[in-house]
């Protein structure tokens, strides 16, 4: 298949087996329908990431990166890569940001490309990469990693690779922190 169908297929069915109601993705969708090529950094309004949402195997602790652009504490991730499964782009990342080893899909996917979340936000653009306001249409993928293991932070986009309580999810991934908390908790 496709980029855009492999997309359409994982927003199908994220849309029936996953969202929450009043969850539409309006924009998505609708960029989507028009061809618009979502995975270029360069489509606008808004283009494709993937971000992996890391968790201790008791899922009481994530790994999160001290962001050097943003200037604050994230899951890993970044644009979409190509791959032949979505969330690779976001293993991909998590790899690169923090050096993470033995970093495996979580059982809740199945093994399937099936997202925990899709949270399309607002990002402020990058003037030096001529870049406006835009949105990130984020495929978020929970994964399980050993928090004893080393962590190096890649330096030229990240600060600091740290594990922190699960809860500091709530600062920017409040709907990741819910759906734990309906599915773990």
């Amino acid at each position: 298949m496709s980029f855009a169908a492999d997309l359409q297929t994982v927003l199908s069915r994220y849309s029936a087996e996953v969202a929450a109601p009043g969850e539409h993705l309006s924009l998505l969708r609708w960029q989507l329908a028009q061809g618009h090529a979502l995975d270029r950094r360069d489509t606008y309004p808004g283009h494709l990431t993937t971000s992996a949402v890391i968790l201790s195997p008791d899922h009481r602790q994530t790994l999160l990166i001290d962001h050097v652009t943003i200037g604050r504490w994230l899951q890993p991730g970044g644009h979409y890569e190509p791959a032949d499964h979505f969330y690779q782009s976001a293993m991909r990342e998590a790899v690169e940001e923090t050096a993470i080893a033995d970093l495996r899909l979580h059982p809740w996917h199945k093994g399937s490309d099936l997202p925990f979340v899709i949270d399309s936000h607002d990002v402020p653009g990058k003037p030096a990469r001529n870049e406006p306001p835009h949105v990130h249409h984020d495929l978020q993928y929970l994964f399980l990693a050993d928090p004893d293991l080393p962590l190096v932070a890649q330096l030229d986009e990240v600060h600091a690779a740290r594990w922190h309580d699960v809860t500091a999810l709530a600062d920017f991934a409040p709907k990741v922190l819910a759906r734990l908390r309906q599915t773990y908790f």
